[in-house]
C-alpha cells in the first residue's frame, strides 16, 4: 500500500504519488485497499454496526459526533467512487466540471453484511469505472483541484486511494473499541 503521510503532512502533493502507475496499477490498489478494509471487519458482529466509539477528533462540519462503522464505510466507498468516476472522464479527454458523488445513506445500513456488501459492491463500480479507460489514456488532460491542485487521470484515482487509507485507520480504532468492549 502506498504511504501517504507526506500527502497528509502537506510535504508532497498527489502528483508526487504519481510514480509511474499504470491502469493496471490501480486494479491492484483497489483489490489491496479494500480487502484491508474486508479484513479489518473479517470478525465484525451486529454489535459494531451500532457502536458509537470513542473519538476525540469526531469533527464534521461542527458536527462533534463519532461516526459508526457503516457511516465510514459509506462514506470512505463514496469518495473514492467519486475519485474512480472523475478519474475515468480525464482519462477520456475531458476535464470534469463539478462533483460526481452519491453517497447511500448511512442510517440504511443497518447490517455487517450490507457493510461487507457496501465495500464488494464499491471494488466492483471502480473496477469497472477502471476496465472503461481508454486503450490510451489523456494522461496529460489535467483538472484543477482547489485543495490537491493539478492532476492528471492516476492522480485523481489517488485521491480515493489515499482517502480510504485514512478511513482504513478510523475502521481499525471502531474495531479495537468494539473488541475491547466485547471482552475480545
Amino acid at each position: 500500500m502506498i504511504d501517504f503521510t507526506q500527502l497528509w503532512n502537506k510535504e508532497k502533493a498527489i502528483r508526487d504519488f504519481n510514480t509511474g502507475q499504470s491502469k493496471a496499477d490501480l486494479v491492484a490498489l483497489t483489490h489491496e485497499i479494500v480487502d484491508t478494509m474486508l479484513t479489518s471487519i473479517a470478525d465484525a458482529t451486529e454489535a459494531e454496526v451500532a457502536f458509537i466509539y470513542d473519538d476525540p477528533q469526531a469533527n464534521d462540519g461542527g458536527d462533534t459526533t463519532p461516526w459508526t462503522l457503516p457511516h465510514v464505510v459509506v462514506h470512505t466507498t463514496a469518495t473514492a467512487e467519486e475519485a474512480a468516476f472523475l478519474a475515468l472522464e480525464l482519462a477520456r479527454g475531458i476535464v470534469p466540471t463539478g462533483r460526481a458523488r452519491y453517497e447511500t445513506p448511512w442510517q440504511s445500513v443497518t447490517s455487517i453484511a450490507q457493510c461487507r456488501a457496501r465495500l464488494d459492491e464499491s471494488r466492483r463500480m471502480r473496477l469497472a469505472m477502471l476496465d472503461a479507460w481508454p486503450d490510451v489514456a489523456h494522461l496529460d488532460m489535467r483538472e484543477e483541484h482547489p485543495y490537491f491542485g493539478s492532476m492528471n487521470a492516476i492522480e485523481r484515482f489517488l485521491i480515493g486511494v489515499q482517502h480510504d487509507a485514512i478511513h482504513i485507520g478510523q475502521i481499525n480504532q471502531i474495531m479495537t473499541q468494539a473488541r475491547a468492549k466485547r471482552g475480545i
